[in-house]
């Protein structure tokens, strides 16, 4: 559907926020709810930022997050529910917001992760900090659902006036904190936060998440990949690291440079293992394409199977869905 797509750029939206339409988009949701419009609006470069700013508040009053924000969703999402009946529901959910929801709500999960790394090194300042975050509302990350509601109705306008010029938000009954959006955003093609050369999602203030496919990395170690050696990719102790290394490195490449061995060959490919220390073995089957390219070469592919293979007919019969003696192939291609 046509919302779906306008609202996929607003979650992955970045540079300045509009901070005019922002707080008009904010004073509507306040009038929707039938609250009193702020008094103040205070802007962070960041959600972290936001979360410090919110904890130096003095005079703003009570949280109105569930007036603004939850009561006027769960209400329209009934209204269209008992509209469109169960099944038209569903349809509808899996049309637009169901599009979204898992790379908009992953990434906002690791935002308040790394709010939480950032600004709790007492231990005692966690429980704190996890309750500001409750009192937020995601702005561009709450893009899925409003995506499902867009062009049925007016109730919600405010906050996708909001969405779609700034960030995250903290409404109390005198004063909004704003939070603008991020400057760097680098994501894969299944959309998880993923950058080999510096942060994958980056604020203004310097606040950033680093993320090898989705995986959380020191930034420190995103610096090494360019200098591995296999040496230092086995002397890695955490095993999730290691194998970031491995992929960044190229199985292929490690297994030619550490002066790995076959451990099994036959007809239809080379299968070769690499012991890790702590963690299962990486298992790879060399295979060659029986189609020349243009050029008359023979391009090599690499294909990751089970630990427990044994042969190579074995992992290749794996990538077919096959058991070894079911797979016979009358022709390659």
């Amino acid at each position: 559907m046509q919302y779906v797509h306008s609202w996929r750029a607003v979650a992955a939206a970045t540079g300045a926020a509009d901070r005019a339409a922002a707080e008009d988009g904010v004073r509507l949701a306040y009038r929707s709810a039938g609250l009193a419009e702020p008094a103040e609006f205070v802007w962070a470069d960041s959600p972290r930022a936001a979360v410090e700013a919110v904890q130096k508040l003095t005079d703003a009053g009570r949280s109105v997050r569930d007036e603004v924000r939850t009561r006027p969703w769960a209400e329209e999402r009934r209204r269209m529910y008992d509209e469109l009946g169960p099944a038209g529901w569903s349809a509808l959910w899996s049309a637009t917001g169901a599009q979204l929801w898992e790379t908009t709500s992953a990434l906002a999960d690791r935002i308040r992760a790394g709010v939480m790394a950032g600004l709790t090194a007492e231990p005692e300042a966690e429980s704190a900090v996890r309750l500001v975050l409750l009192d937020a509302v995601l702005g561009q990350h709450d893009a899925a659902w409003l995506a499902a509601f867009d062009g049925r109705g007016g109730r919600l306008d405010g906050l996708a006036a909001v969405a779609r010029n700034a960030g995250w938000w903290w409404p109390y009954e005198r004063t909004v904190v704003m939070s603008e959006r991020p400057e760097v955003l680098h994501r894969d093609e299944a959309g998880r936060l993923d950058s080999g050369d510096g942060p994958a999602l980056a604020y203004r203030d310097g606040f950033a998440l680093y993320a090898w496919r989705g995986m959380p990395v020191p930034a420190e170690f995103l610096a090494e990949l360019g200098t591995l050696t296999p040496g230092r990719i086995r002397a890695e102790e955490n095993a999730e690291l290691r194998r970031v290394m491995l992929e960044f490195y190229g199985y292929d490449r490690y297994l030619t440079e550490s002066g790995a061995e076959p451990v099994h060959r036959d007809e239809t490919g080379v299968l070769w293992r690499i012991p890790l220390d702590g963690d299962e073995d990486v298992v790879m089957v060399e295979v060659v394409n029986s189609t020349p390219e243009p050029d008359g070469t023979r391009r090599t592919y690499w294909l990751r199977v089970p630990p427990r293979t044994r042969t190579a007919r074995e992992g290749v019969a794996w990538t077919f869905g096959l058991r070894s003696e079911s797979y016979a192939p009358l022709r390659q291609t």
